[in-house]
């Protein structure tokens, strides 16, 4: 643990009568594996597209490696990265053409580019199927690419909504796997949506979980299960404090579908 990386002071934002974040107030810190659970609804994908710049809040502040969301944009979006749930690669182009057009975005130096691009599809393997075009790729793949369009400039926080929905046990594994390898090669902090218990419980140091626009409980996985009961899982901490149950197709048309059907609200 470190400094603190991301700081929200009463930040919200509504839409007409519905608080979709009301008052949210935390802290991460520099290095550590950070779970946003909730309910679809409960406000989760509106505060990150706030904390990354793509919504602006109706009240409160965040900071992002000290920066302000509102007044030093242009700072935040070069100090992250953001895997969203919706699909963000290209099925009409191939893996190396995909991230070569995330690093003009990124504004990334010509020189030497190639080579940063093949080694970062190496590095997430997908050096081989890197001059395959993406819609022949499975799901698993099709999210390993993304988080490689998502870190070609080497964020120092990362973002990741929902980053294995739709995949299998097998491709979540390898996912995760790269995620975890990069995080530790580039001392990268980690902010996370999941559905997924066992996810947030092997990998997050501390949980905060949303209900209806605020936060719940925030705690380590630990502290979090004890305050339940002797035994006791992180799904019944999340129907604890969310009232709700949990809710959790390789190809790239089945990664499509699943995500455009997969409510988005949270």
């Amino acid at each position: 643990m470190g400094e603190t990386i991301l700081e929200t002071k009463h930040l919200s934002r509504y839409f007409g009568d519905l608080k979709a974040v009301d008052d949210l107030n935390i802290k991460v810190e520099q290095g550590e594996v950070f779970g946003f659970l909730g309910p679809n609804g409960a406000g989760k994908s509106t505060a990150i597209k706030m904390f990354t710049t793509l919504l602006k809040p109706t009240s409160g502040e965040a900071f992002v490696g000290g920066y302000n969301i509102l007044t030093d944009s242009v700072s935040v979006r070069r100090f992250i990265g953001y895997v969203p749930q919706m699909l963000s690669a290209d099925a009409t182009l191939t893996g190396y053409e995909n991230l070569w057009v995330f690093a003009k975005l990124y504004d990334l130096p010509r020189k030497g580019l190639e080579k940063h691009v093949r080694e970062s599809l190496a590095f997430m393997g997908l050096e081989e199927a890197a001059d395959r075009m993406v819609r022949t790729y499975s799901g698993g793949m099709i999210r390993r690419l993304e988080i490689a369009q998502s870190v070609l400039h080497h964020p120092q926080l990362l973002f990741l909504d929902e980053p294995t929905i739709g995949l299998d046990p097998l491709a979540r594994k390898a996912v995760w796997g790269h995620i975890m390898d990069l995080r530790d090669r580039y001392k990268m902090t980690i902010f996370m949506t999941t559905h997924m218990m066992d996810e947030a419980d092997n990998l997050c140091q501390r949980i905060a979980i949303m209900n209806r626009g605020k936060v719940a409980a925030i705690d380590t996985p630990v502290a979090l299960k004890a305050s339940v009961g002797a035994n006791a899982t992180l799904e019944e901490v999340f129907v604890r404090y969310s009232g709700d149950k949990i809710e959790s197709g390789e190809s790239y048309r089945d990664t499509a579908r699943v995500r455009r059907t997969a409510k988005r609200l949270g």
